[in-house]
């Protein structure tokens, strides 16, 4: 989970304190003066050596910090995402719903999902994801987190998105239907999804209708 700046700075000791706001000063700088760097923007090093001074459990809000400092476009998150660890993968994919980015880091997310790091799954199908995959492409991320085990809380917009998807149901029940028939459990989490899949009941008639 992202956290503010103010409640950075109430966890960050002072030496870690200074490095934030020199690192978050040069990412402000490159969204200032885009294209002054010949090479990578001094503000990108910082986003790879965030755990290090602000402590991993920070990394992933101080990370997002600098990327929307920076007024990240479409080549940085690419190439932090592509050069990165999986923690820096999955920073990347926490802040895209931060970014004036609209869909054009799609690929980014359906990267992620290729993948079995539920990290970077738990991490693709947030806000971002939730915004700009398609039908098919949001059911077989569902789909992706029950094989995973990803918790479906992590799914962005699950009941606006689930609600009457008969299709995402029919698929929730051939995903169980081959669980039980292999002898596997299937995931309780599909129960909650698949009862979501129900369509929005119908407003009770008034004495006037």
């Amino acid at each position: 989970m992202l956290i503010s700046r103010k409640e950075l700075d109430d966890r960050l000791a002072g030496a870690a304190r200074a490095w934030l706001d020199e690192a978050l000063a040069e990412a402000a700088h490159a969204a200032a003066h885009p294209g002054a760097d010949s090479g990578s923007p001094p503000w990108e090093l910082r986003f790879a050596s965030a755990g290090r001074h602000c402590g991993l459990e920070n990394a992933d809000s101080v990370r997002a910090l600098l990327l929307v400092d920076a007024h990240a476009g479409l080549p940085a998150v690419t190439r932090l995402y592509e050069q990165g660890t999986a923690a820096e993968r999955r920073a990347v994919l926490l802040t895209l719903h931060r970014l004036d980015l609209g869909a054009t880091a799609l690929p980014l997310v359906e990267d992620a999902l290729r993948t079995n790091d539920t990290r970077l799954v738990a991490a693709a199908v947030g806000p971002y994801g939730a915004a700009h995959l398609d039908a098919h492409g949001w059911r077989h991320a569902v789909l992706k987190c029950l094989f995973t085990e990803v918790p479906v809380q992590a799914v962005g917009r699950l009941g606006e998105r689930a609600r009457g998807d008969a299709e995402l149901a029919r698929m929730l029940g051939d995903f169980a239907a081959e669980r039980t028939a292999a002898g596997r459990p299937v995931p309780e989490d599909l129960r909650t999804v698949l009862d979501l899949t129900a369509p929005a009941s119908a407003p009770a008639p008034t004495e006037e209708s």
